[in-house]
This record gives C-alpha cells, sequence and structure tokens, in this order.
C-alpha cells in the first residue's frame, strides 16, 4: 500500500490488524503518539530497535500499553501502590513512570536495572494498535542522537524499511517528549522534564 504526501511516497502503510500481524512475527514499525513518534517491536525483539537506531545499550527503551491493567502485571508488587496512584492521576498522557519489574522481565528493555518505565499514550490511534498488539517497547523514531522525527512522512524517510501504521497524515503530535519520573523506594525523581508538569 502506498500514499503520496508532500510529493513524496510513504510506502507500506498497515491498518492496525495487518501491522499487529507484522509485529508478532518479529518486524519492527513505526506508528503516532501524542509525544513523538514511536518505533516499536514486541519486547522480544527489541534488540532491533537498538541496531536500527544506533542507540547506546545504556539507554533503556520504555514499555507502552493500551491501558493501565496490561502494563501493571509487570510491576513488581512493592511499587504498585505509590505507581497506580500516580497513573490514574496522568494516564492516558504524557508520563512515563519508571517502576521496579516482577523476574527478569525488563531485560529486554533494559540492560542495566530491573526498572523500566511505563506509559499509555494519550493519543487513541495509538491506544488501539497496542490493545490490538499488547504491550511494546517503544522508544522516539530517530537515530541516536539526532533530532526526533515529527511525522509520518519524517518517519518514513528516516526509516524507508520499516512499516508504519495507517492512515497518514498522522495526528499531529507535541513535539515533547514524555515527562520521565523514577519511583526510589516510595520516593518519585524526576529524570526528564517533558510535557507533563506534574504538581
Amino acid at each position: 500500500m502506498q500514499f503520496v504526501v508532500k510529493d513524496e511516497m510513504i510506502t507500506e502503510q498497515f491498518g492496525i490488524s495487518e501491522l499487529a500481524l507484522k509485529l508478532k512475527k518479529g518486524s519492527l514499525a513505526l506508528f503516532p503518539t501524542d509525544t513523538l513518534p514511536a518505533i516499536c517491536s514486541y519486547p522480544k525483539y527489541s534488540k532491533k530497535i537498538w541496531a536500527i537506531k544506533k542507540r547506546p545499550s545504556t539507554k533503556p527503551l520504555i514499555l507502552m500499553g493500551g491501558c493501565l491493567d496490561d502494563l501493571f502485571e509487570f510491576v513488581h508488587p512493592c511499587a504498585k501502590e505509590d505507581g497506580l496512584k500516580l497513573a490514574k492521576i496522568y494516564w492516558p498522557g504524557a508520563l512515563t513512570i519508571v517502576l521496579p519489574t516482577i523476574g527478569n522481565f525488563s531485560e529486554n528493555l533494559n540492560f542495566h536495572t530491573n526498572s523500566i518505565g511505563f506509559r499509555v499514550p494519550a493519543l487513541s490511534l495509538a491506544r488501539d494498535l497496542l490493545i490490538k498488539t499488547g504491550p511494546l517497547a517503544t522508544t522516539s523514531a530517530n537515530i541516536s542522537g539526532e533530532e526526533p522525527v515529527k511525522d509520518a512522512l519524517e518517519a518514513s524517510i528516516k526509516f524507508p524499511e520499516i512499516p508504519i501504521l495507517a492512515p497518514v497524515p498522522w495526528p499531529k503530535s507535541s513535539g515533547l517528549g514524555s515527562t520521565v519520573v523514577e519511583w526510589n523506594e516510595g520516593e518519585w525523581n524526576l529524570l526528564r522534564a517533558g510535557s507533563v508538569a506534574l504538581n
């Protein structure tokens, strides 16, 4: 399938069901969020994201889900109560909450600790994909160290071999990364300022 935007060609554009099948077979994918366009995979295929982005292994990925319940099943019991309080205020939205995980779940998203960032995006198109697929490993759709892409056209130019979520043009995003906070023994630490101003 092809789509013409601004005299440029976006190729390999797929609806939610088609894209979900590709992801299950190990593909990467590009999709819009309320903050920045994202590149994603199932967690077990996440090494492909680090490779194509040339992303240092010291920089973890986040787990994005379609709803709170889909994510909190992976959160360690010690942090669930505090995490849920914050998530219920700010999700769906542009807050990434870094929490400890159960077992060895974090190994496909963070090579250095058992904590990972979780988020439910505000954009309904993104949540529709995530409800269909289940939680996905995600990060912004750019080469590491370069400016994030702003839309489907820029994403398809930067990563022409990766299938893209239809329809395009995508809804306009904020252009700002999510705010990132980390839970540590009952205290919250701001790791990155972003789209959400915490009260």
